[in-house]
């Protein structure tokens, strides 16, 4: 059987003596995955787990095509072809949209992703080119996040709540981008407390509570499941939205 894309096997986290993540073991061999949750239950410590951002001590096997992650700094994982948005966009107040892009162009080279093509996906970047990362929109902003992730030529790209704060029709907007980039053959692992968002982009859902995956599950499930929707993800149930 060939290697996964990416596979978590046995992973634990801890904050000092505090453990936020419990035996952690999955594996994506393409595709878009979604994990749901409520907060606090441990996803973007496994976001950081994966990106070995600290100060999370990590235990347990993380590979991306076969290759060890735990141990190695940021940015090698990052240039193996892991794209990270981050939850909050960390963004650079000072920067303009364009030196944010270029910037990581730079680094990257003449590749798949450039920055010609990341104003073709988000247009309205374009218009606010000249702009400080502090001066636009919140779905500027995530735009801008998401660009700045693919300008990395990422094989798989994480994104760590992305509707977060964001209007609905600004949502719409970038699940249909997300869906696009899964067609083009970009894998996906979604974070999301958002149920719509979330069965909308990927049909396999992981639900992690208490800092380990309890189920796997689909969209279909989820979506016509009230009681695992309030149970587990303490939502409104999608069915009885108006």
């Amino acid at each position: 059987m060939s290697e996964p894309l990416l596979a978590i096997e046995n992973v634990s986290a801890y904050y000092g003596a505090a453990q936020a993540l419990e035996d952690v073991s999955f594996e994506i061999a393409g595709g878009s995955t979604s994990i749901v949750g409520r907060n606090g239950m441990g996803k973007t410590t496994l976001c950081n787990a994966i990106m070995a951002i600290p100060p999370a001590r990590v235990t347990g096997s993380i590979r991306f095509r076969g290759e060890e992650l735990v141990g190695r700094p940021s940015y090698k994982i990052a240039n193996q072809g892991i794209g990270y948005v981050p939850q909050g966009r960390r963004l650079f107040p000072s920067l303009s949209v364009d030196e944010h892009l270029r910037m990581i162009s730079s680094r990257t080279g003449s590749r798949r992703w450039t920055v010609e093509r990341a104003y073709e996906l988000f247009p309205q970047l374009q218009e606010r080119k000249r702009n400080g990362g502090a001066q636009l929109s919140g779905g500027e902003q995530q735009m801008l996040a998401i660009a700045r992730a693919l300008l990395t030529n990422p094989t798989l790209l994480i994104m760590d709540e992305p509707s977060e704060g964001l209007a609905p029709a600004i949502i719409e907007h970038l699940v249909e981008t997300f869906q696009k980039l899964e067609q083009e053959g970009l894998s996906i692992l979604l974070i999301e407390q958002n149920l719509g968002v979330a069965t909308s982009i990927a049909e396999r859902q992981l639900v992690m509570v208490a800092g380990s995956i309890f189920a796997e599950t689909t969209a279909a499930e989820l979506t016509h499941d009230p009681e695992l929707q309030r149970r587990f993800l303490g939502v409104e149930p999608l069915a009885e939205r108006a």
